[in-house]
């Protein structure tokens, strides 16, 4: 009885397989959006994104079953706009994989900022907490949009569109995070500016927190190795 439990522990913090999922879903996912079929393909790779990423908090039973409440509302919500879209508005799942998205990036950076070296999985665990930033704020743009239709973004002529969801709120989410900022559209309503301000603003700190916290990790097992023996 006591193997059987062993073998029921969650295994040791992975993130290799959400850095997959993300790098899956970003390669694909503005390419499909116009074919047909386009929003079946990008809300499976979705789903496998907001799965892989429970997956890889799933260190311990009470952050795993947290997790699991949270994707279980964000997946049912999904598929039931999807599938019958009257019935529940996007808001309801854009919150619930706000909600999911934010705990999971949580995690991620807790367990990077608590590694006692730099390893394969903290490296995935940093770049897939970075995407997942990214993916975050994309669904904030959303929801903002889904509240407010029309009165949160401005758009130029040359945009093509008038909505942030879809790749449009994926390349304003991206852009934004990195400061690059094109112009190509601009944040109108209080809620919007807001968002893009702090966006910017997580990007910046997170790149410069995060250098230092690797470096600080991969230098330190040197110098303690440089210093030699104690002397008695």
């Amino acid at each position: 009885m006591k193997q059987r439990l062993q073998r029921l522990r969650f295994h040791r913090f992975s993130a290799v397989q959400l850095l997959i999922a993300l790098a899956l879903f970003f390669a694909f996912a503005p390419f499909v959006e116009e074919i047909k079929g386009g929003d079946l393909i990008i809300a499976i790779l979705l789903s496998l994104v907001l799965l892989s990423g429970v997956v890889a908090v799933a260190a311990r039973r009470r952050i795993f079953f947290i997790a699991l409440v949270l994707l279980t509302a964000a997946i049912v919500a999904r598929w039931t706009n999807y599938f019958w879209p009257h019935t529940v508005h996007p808001a309801v799942f854009l919150t619930a994989g706000l909600g999911l998205i934010g705990f999971v990036v949580a995690n991620l950076l807790r367990f990077v900022l608590r590694a006692p070296s730099v390893d394969a999985d903290v490296l995935c665990a940093s770049i897939s907490a970075y995407l997942m930033l990214g993916l975050m704020w994309t669904m904030a743009y959303w929801l903002v949009d889904q509240l407010t239709p029309g009165g949160a973004f401005s758009f130029n002529a040359n945009t093509g569109t008038q909505s942030i969801n879809g790749f449009t709120g994926f390349y304003f989410s991206f852009i934004t995070l990195s400061t690059v900022g094109y112009g190509d559209i601009i944040p109108v309503s209080r809620i919007a500016r807001w968002l893009a301000a702090m966006e910017a603003m997580t990007g910046l700190l997170y790149v410069a927190v995060l250098i230092a916290r690797l470096v600080a990790m991969y230098s330190s097992p040197k110098s303690k190795d440089s210093e030699g023996p104690t002397p008695s």
